[in-house]
């Protein structure tokens, strides 16, 4: 993070008003909107959810991992990964 001289940014009248309750010290100030978490803005997080769950429920319904490994074009240790995650 890049520190920004306040008296090079912040107009006077403000720059006193922050003075008064914190001088000389260093102060952050947050974002103002929040950061998205990964896959929300472009569905991936939904695709991958939805094909994990998929990959379990062909599992534990009798396909073997090889088959799903196929079907997925995955490898068989993301296929196991997948299938025993704890979630």
């Amino acid at each position: 993070m890049k520190y920004k001289n306040a008296a090079e940014i912040l107009p006077p009248g403000l720059l006193r008003e922050i003075q008064y309750y914190i001088e000389g010290e260093l102060l952050y100030i947050p974002k103002t909107e929040s950061k998205q978490k990964w896959g929300a803005v472009s569905g991936s997080k939904k695709f991958y959810s939805e094909r994990n769950s998929r990959i379990k429920e062909l599992f534990y319904g009798g396909m073997s991992v090889e088959e799903l490994a196929k079907k997925f074009g995955l490898s068989g240790s993301t296929i196991k990964k997948i299938i025993y995650q704890k979630k």
